[in-house]
């Protein structure tokens, strides 16, 4: 048999070998996410996930990347197809989004998410769309936002678009990914220019504003959001996410064969903040920064950095 013989072959079976590593990852990769997560709430203040915490930890990472693989592959023929013919499948894939992260939360977290202040979310489709601003503790973070039922674009680290199903979906969804190490000028400025072209068809963009997760600090915000928020005039919707310490450490779901309590997650939509060009930035970050923390409990360092107008 010659080489033009074994070619074909040969990438059908890198090929294939590809695909399967990378649906197989689904259960590998969620080892680190343990890891990230354990760091997180490795504090005196805190109480140390327990075994079956970090278990529960690794099966909603597990769920999380099985179910946005799943959807991203059932969608994935319908984007190849819009390419060539002119249509997109953003919807379909914020669908599957919204669905694993509800799915996630309640077979992991909780029985319920209490929403309070959701007469406060703007109405669906308004231009320009707002900007949501939220604190960011933990993974279930990403989970609990969308019991909003409001669809968004996140901003998200170039990182993550390489996670199996998750990566696929976002990408599917067109989310904003930035490089935020190095010379990454070109992929700020993309940032900028993509979060105005949502806002401008009215998609709503979802920032977290501490640009990293921490539960026993409260960090500064960053400017990004606002300087979004400014730029195309869009009003600031800080949201509260309180997570409660007995998150991962509960009983749950087993609990409930019991009759156990729960503690559930609670969201808490405050009135939006408009933001004109020419606004003081420092301004806009302290009166969303109030309003998110003014009802989630310090648990520990509260870091402040507002400057004062010259």
């Amino acid at each position: 048999m010659d080489a033009t013989n074994l070619s074909p072959q040969l990438l059908t079976t890198v090929l294939k070998n590809a695909f399967i590593l990378y649906c197989s990852s689904v259960i590998v990769l969620p080892i680190l996410s343990v890891f990230q997560e354990r760091r997180i709430w490795k504090s005196h203040l805190l109480p140390s996930i327990s075994p079956f915490g970090l278990l529960k930890v690794f099966l909603f990472n597990v769920l999380w990347m099985g179910l946005t693989l799943v959807g991203g592959l059932l969608l994935l023929p319908k984007f190849l197809l819009g390419k060539f013919l002119g249509f997109d499948c953003q919807y379909e894939a914020h669908l599957v989004e919204r669905i694993t992260g509800r799915i996630c939360c309640l077979c992991f977290v909780c029985p319920k998410v209490e929403i309070q202040g959701i007469e406060n979310l703007p109405d669906e489709g308004s231009v320009p769309a707002p900007v949501y601003v939220a604190n960011h503790a933990s993974q279930v973070d990403l989970s609990v936002v969308y019991f909003l039922g409001k669809r968004f674009k996140w901003i998200s680290k170039d990182s993550v678009r390489y996670l199996p199903g998750v990566g696929l979906i976002m990408t599917l969804s067109q989310h904003v990914f930035i490089v935020r190490t190095g010379k990454n000028k070109k992929s700020v400025s993309n940032l900028y220019q993509q979060s105005k072209n949502a806002i401008q068809s009215g998609l709503p963009m979802f920032f977290f504003p501490q640009g990293t997760r921490r539960m026993s600090v409260r960090l500064p915000f960053k400017d990004g959001a606002y300087r979004v928020a400014m730029e195309n005039e869009s009003p600031l919707v800080p949201v509260s996410i309180n997570i409660p310490l007995t998150c991962w450490n509960s009983w749950y779901p087993l609990c409930l064969l019991w009759g156990g309590s729960v503690d559930n997650v609670v969201l808490t939509v405050h009135k939006p903040i408009p933001a004109k060009e020419g606004m003081d930035k420092e301004e806009l970050k302290k009166k969303t920064y109030e309003a998110i923390f003014s009802v989630v409990p310090l648990i520990g360092e509260e870091v402040k950095e507002f400057k004062k107008k010259k």
